[in-house]
């Protein structure tokens, strides 16, 4: 089954390598028979599918997740194997369409407009005004 990341990318199945293991956590007396664990790895550096700058963009941002250019999905969420290929093969496909999105243009600093200026200093204002009507003022009598 070929993982879909976009109409323009299409990863076909051949590339995709799967491990399977006894997941922990719960599942009863089935937990120590079944390899419900998920591992699936896909080979960025030599990926076919992938366009070298497409490569490249997703080595810089998704680094620290890959292992010698590999790409790395653990899932051991559910108590199903099947299930837990599908969770493996939609993250998977998150994490690609993820670091392929161009970095945002940093934010251009502005300063804040004269209105805007003026409006916090009447805040201010009225909050201090505010609070000084609050206290406690003994009259000339007492």
């Amino acid at each position: 089954m070929d993982l879909t990341i976009n109409a323009n990318l299409i990863i076909p199945s051949k590339e995709l390598k799967w491990h399977f293991s006894r997941s922990s956590g719960p599942g009863g007396q089935g937990v120590n028979t079944t390899d419900s664990r998920v591992e699936l790895l896909l080979d960025i550096k030599n990926s076919s599918a992938i366009a070298p700058f497409q490569k490249q963009r997703l080595i810089e941002k998704l680094g620290s997740r890959c292992i010698n250019g590999c790409l790395i999905v653990i899932v051991e969420k559910e108590r199903s194997q099947y299930q837990n290929r599908k969770l493996a093969l939609a993250r998977l496909a998150d994490l690609i369409r993820e670091g392929l999105q161009p970095t945002p243009r940093p934010r251009k600093a502005t300063k804040p407009t004269l209105a805007s200026q003026k409006q916090r200093i009447e805040t201010k204002k009225h909050r201090s005004t505010l609070k000084k009507n609050r206290q406690y003022k003994p009259s000339e009598e007492d």
